[in-house]
């Protein structure tokens, strides 16, 4: 197939949320990418021949929009859940306290199973 081949890289800094804490986390880009545009005769003609590629980009005017495999570039290199360190605590399920700050922190926490329990020994205290 004829077209245009771009190629080049991807150089930046990708600002977000860590995954369990929601601090602010950094990441570093460095991407490198190459593809190819082809003009719009061609790959009409390598359709009717029968070679079907899945992502063909094709020239639109003779322009191309580098938008698309810039986004898919960068969002497929960046992590699932980013974290702002690998043994971040993340929040306290229960109040949202950033657990990082307050290490010692913790609820009393009664599992409702017993709670018929603790109303018996309630009543042996007041009695």
């Amino acid at each position: 197939m004829e077209g245009v081949l771009v190629s080049g890289s991807i150089v930046g800094q990708a600002i977000g949320e860590c995954g369990r804490c929601l601090d602010e986390v950094v990441e570093d880009v460095d991407i490198q990418i190459q593809e190819l545009f082809v003009y719009p005769e061609r790959a009409q003609a390598a359709e009717d021949d029968g070679d079907e590629e899945e992502d063909v980009r094709e020239l639109e005017d003779d322009m191309i929009n580098l938008e698309p495999v810039l986004r898919d570039s960068v969002v497929t290199a960046l992590p699932f859940q980013p974290l702002c360190s690998p043994d971040c605590p993340g929040l306290c399920s229960i109040c949202g306290v950033h657990l990082a700050d307050e290490v010692e922190h913790s609820h009393d926490v009664v599992d409702p199973r017993w709670s018929a329990l603790q109303s018996i020994i309630d009543e042996t205290k007041e009695s």
